[in-house]
């Protein structure tokens, strides 16, 4: 049997939730109907024209790229502009398009995480976490069914704090209510006051999956009205956030760690600030254009802050406080289509999965 489009990003999804992105981004399906069957699928870091066209050799009607080519509105399509050209063809030819984005930048297991990977950090962590993502949930139940229900919640996907999974607090108390006419209460009877043994139960959830947390903590209620209170809180949430920050399994002159970068990130050049007078161990990183983070780099005590798009006058922003790396934005985040080759080979094992082959970095050397 074969797999729907709607299918494969819906896998996507619960990788890098779309509720992760930034405000500006368009991490989507760009083209194409999700309803249509996976003929194969090609993993780009960007989608130009020569990536559709090496979409349709390859037969492959899903290109999953990291970047959208779509970041605005298109008022027309006439064909005048690369990602005009690019959207035309992908329409023309029943090739679907979707972006995973910063979505797959701001969780722990993404593209920062294959940057670290490849430099061999150890105790990985977010060099930024974001906050505002999670809630609370507050619900009340009979301390008979009290089990049923929260393991209820926690399978939907509450609980969990970093490494802890199936996390709550637990108090008890005493329930209040009476039926009314045209009620049919799971115990007590209509117009007598109910005091019920229950059991006051606190969990922290993702906000984009309160929904369905909801529906299966109703679903394992047995009260036909369940008494819940759900609420924003501010906390950090500690596995998803920008940038990435860790450790070298030993501490490397400067020099000898710039030579590895440029190794290990297969880099023909890099810029950096002065060097400074001791070894580099924390190495803070983000792919993409990152500078944003370099105060938060500062603050972690990194050695080293490496990422892309660094403008002139920001090199100066390091101050001799930490050595400043520019590895390029294609060079950064090229390694992502590797990355989300495995991801999905490791789910959907009978779909044909390529690499693209086509070098999409608007960048030359010499």
């Amino acid at each position: 049997m074969g797999y729907k489009i709607h299918e494969v990003i819906s896998f996507l999804e619960q990788v890098a939730p779309p509720s992760y992105q930034e405000s500006y981004d368009n991490a989507t399906l760009i083209t194409g109907n999700p309803d249509d069957s996976v003929s194969g699928i090609l993993s780009t870091l960007d989608c130009i024209e020569e990536v559709v066209d090496e979409a349709i050799a390859l037969q492959a009607n899903l290109i999953i790229a990291h970047h959208p080519i779509v970041f605005k509105g298109l008022k027309s399509l006439t064909g005048r502009n690369y990602v005009e050209r690019t959207i035309i063809k992908a329409i023309q030819n029943n090739i679907a398009i979707y972006a995973i984005h910063t979505n797959l930048d701001n969780v722990a297991h993404g593209v920062n995480k294959r940057i670290s990977d490849r430099l061999g950090l150890r105790n990985t962590k977010i060099l930024k976490p974001k906050k505002e993502i999670l809630q609370k949930l507050e619900f009340f139940v009979p301390k008979d069914q009290k089990n049923e229900v929260v393991d209820a919640v926690f399978a939907a996907g509450a609980g969990q704090i970093g490494a802890y999974k199936n996390c709550s607090f637990q108090t008890d108390g005493m329930g209040t209510f009476t039926p009314s006419e045209g009620a049919n209460p799971f115990t007590g009877k209509v117009g007598v006051p109910q005091y019920e043994a229950e059991v006051r139960v606190e969990v922290i959830l993702p906000n984009h999956k309160s929904r369905q947390i909801i529906q299966a903590m109703k679903k394992a209620h047995p009260y036909e009205e369940v008494a819940y209170y759900l609420s924003s809180i501010e906390n950090e949430n500690q596995e998803v956030g920008s940038g990435m920050i860790g450790d070298l399994a030993q501490a490397m002159e400067p020099l000898a760690f710039l030579d590895f970068v440029k190794e290990r990130m297969e880099l023909q050049v890099l810029k950096h600030t002065q060097l400074l007078g001791h070894k580099v161990e924390k190495i803070a990183l983000c792919g993409g254009a990152g500078i944003f983070l370099l105060g938060d780099a500062k603050k972690a005590k990194a050695d080293v802050f490496i990422t892309s798009d660094v403008k002139y006058h920001e090199f100066f922003d390091a101050d001799s406080q930490i050595i400043l790396c520019d590895i390029g934005h294609f060079e950064s985040e090229i390694f992502t289509k590797e990355l989300l080759v495995e991801l999905l080979s490791q789910n959907f094992p009978n779909i044909a999965l390529y690499l693209t082959k086509v070098v999409t970095n608007p960048t030359s050397y010499r």
